[in-house]
């Protein structure tokens, strides 16, 4: 049969907890040396020196800097987290300022409710007519149309959620198509997608913006806000 037996409990005044080896823990000191510590330091330093051999100004001077250097550092890294703070801010009133508008992002694919239209904007290489085909998820195209660039640069485009019969189209993912010329000078062209901007997300890396069938993309995707 084991035996369990009491453990002593046995204090005096110095250590009231007795053998159980619960005495009070000593409190922690600070040792992060301060300006007038160092300085402290130095006139010791200054006192105890060997007369035959004193310091050199130059290793004087040298320590001097050094703290000063270390001071200095401490001062901007406070700096700096000042000016974190206030950016953060300032990224919270642009992210608030940003809600509830469009922004038009470069994207190809997008996610519709049936019937829901679309429009954006295409990057024209130069002056001509630009196919457009609207594509839904089974690879069928759904709708054909074209936009005609007078020049190089970017093409408002629209598409009002019907098929080439008129009929609205069904819910789901759609592709959007730009094409310029024909046969060997066919260029598929950049596409760029209007969508309103339902809430914004901020990031260590930034500004997020969540867009209606688009998902969330960063603020340095986006090609305009309207």
């Amino acid at each position: 049969m084991s035996t369990i037996t009491s453990p002593n409990v046995s204090g005096n005044s110095e250590n009231p907890w007795g053998s159980l080896g619960l005495a009070s823990k000593t409190p922690e000191r600070d040792t992060a040396l301060g300006q007038a510590d160092f300085l402290r330091l130095m006139t010791e330093q200054l006192k105890n020196q060997d007369p035959l051999k004193p310091m050199a100004n130059a290793e004087f001077l040298g320590q001097l800097a050094q703290f000063s250097t270390v001071q200095g550092i401490d001062k901007m890294q406070a700096g700096l987290s000042a000016v974190a703070s206030v950016m953060e801010s300032d990224q919270t009133l642009r992210a608030a300022a940003l809600v509830g508008r469009e922004a038009l992002i470069e994207a190809d694919t997008v996610e519709l409710a049936a019937g829901a239209g679309l429009s954006g904007e295409i990057a024209a290489s130069g002056a001509g007519t630009i196919q457009i085909e609207i594509v839904d998820a089974s690879g069928a195209t759904v709708r054909r149309t074209s936009v005609q660039a007078d020049a190089a640069g970017g093409v408002p485009w629209a598409w009002d959620g019907r098929d080439d019969a008129g009929n609205p189209t069904a819910g789901g993912q759609y592709t959007i198509r730009a094409t310029s010329g024909t046969g060997e000078d066919s260029e598929t062209l950049v596409v760029g997608v209007a969508a309103h901007i339902d809430s914004v997300s901020i990031e260590p890396q930034g500004l997020v913006l969540n867009l209606a069938g688009l998902g969330s993309h960063p603020l340095s995707a986006i090609r305009r806000i309207g």
